[in-house]
């Protein structure tokens, strides 16, 4: 078989042919210069990782990479069936929904002595026992357990093989991003995020790249970030940042999609559609980091410094502190473990 497109290939592969998601000129613009003006912020650096993780363990541990690597395995699918039955996990006084109800019970499972980042237990942990950790507040479970279950199990038999633990896995990439999400790729077969779209076998690798972007963020908090090929990672095509271009004026979507999706239809993995969404998100944020890039030579005489992964780490958040602004705009549903 041919060897996928890399996902900032498959970005543009993908925006040349789409029929049912369009890139914005203007909307690029606009969301570069936005981002200008933020260009100074700790927004726009690393250290937005913490904020976006605000539950994780203390950077200075090991088992805070271990941590990542539990959460990064599971971490798909968390959208409700109905908007009103949300899965929701309360920890120290907060309730939580979507992707970090996963955040708040592997925290809560630490603190109440559970294991759960140690491959040795992991990856032999029952389904009942992943049940418990998992547990919602509420009669509405956290979607897929059968599939995270069998993706937590199987990523802890692979670091068990490798060293025990996510840092010796990943040492082995010899601390070069593009080697490593190569190697995530190809040892954990869950992360394996690969499609064919107009028959070109294509990759998003969403969830390894994110992968590689926490273990950067938590290397750049004890002050050992420097990771050469940060700059192959893209955004992490999900269906949150997304909605947030739409919202933006970067993506359009044509009118047969919108009323779809506001129909409640959902979207197989692998869709047209699905990859179109996916990966004009992608290459709509590479022209806008090119367009920032520029921005930043023009008016400052300055080389930006700034990747794709880091505007993912803006506009992740972004989409959540202004849902109620972009209500009215769709998300994609698509129930899969590679988002």
């Amino acid at each position: 078989m041919e060897p996928s497109l890399s996902p900032r290939e498959s970005g543009r592969f993908v925006t040349q042919r789409s029929q049912d998601v369009f890139v914005e000129e203007e909307g690029v613009q606009r969301v570069a210069e936005m981002l200008y003006s933020l260009r100074h912020s700790e927004e726009l650096t690393a250290s937005g990782w913490k904020k976006a993780n605000p539950l994780a363990p203390a950077p200075t541990s090991d088992q805070a990479l271990n941590w990542v690597f539990v959460v990064d395995t599971m971490n798909f699918s968390f959208w409700p069936e109905r908007e009103d039955q949300q899965c929701e996990v309360t920890y120290k006084g907060t309730t939580y929904t979507g992707y970090m109800t996963l955040c708040a019970a592997i925290t809560r499972a630490i603190e109440e002595g559970v294991p759960i980042t140690d491959p040795k237990y992991f990856s032999r942990i029952s389904i009942e026992e992943l049940g418990r950790v998992l547990r919602s507040d509420n009669a509405t479970p956290m979607p897929m357990l059968r599939e995270r279950h069998r993706v937590l199990t199987e990523g802890g038999c692979v670091l068990l093989e490798h060293g025990g633990s996510f840092k010796s896995f990943i040492s082995q990439a010899g601390n070069d991003a593009q080697k490593m999400v190569e190697l995530i790729v190809e040892k954990l077969p869950s992360y394996r995020d690969e499609t064919t779209y107009e028959g070109k076998r294509i990759s998003f690798y969403k969830r390894a790249q994110i992968l590689v972007a926490d273990f950067w963020g938590i290397m750049e908090a004890r002050g050992e970030g420097d990771i050469p090929n940060l700059d192959c990672l893209t955004m992490f095509a999900d269906y949150r940042v997304p909605q947030a271009l739409v919202y933006l004026g970067v993506l359009r979507y044509s009118d047969t999609l919108m009323q779809a999706l506001k129909n409640g239809e959902q979207l197989n993995s692998g869709d047209r559609r699905e990859v179109e969404i996916r990966g004009c998100s992608i290459w709509s944020v590479e022209l806008i980091k090119a367009r920032l890039c520029k921005l930043v030579q023009e008016r400052d005489g300055q080389t930006c410094d700034i990747s794709s992964a880091v505007i993912d780490f803006y506009l992740w958040p972004y989409a959540k502190q202004h849902h109620k602004e972009m209500a009215h705009i769709p998300i994609h549903h698509t129930r899969c473990i590679y988002y």
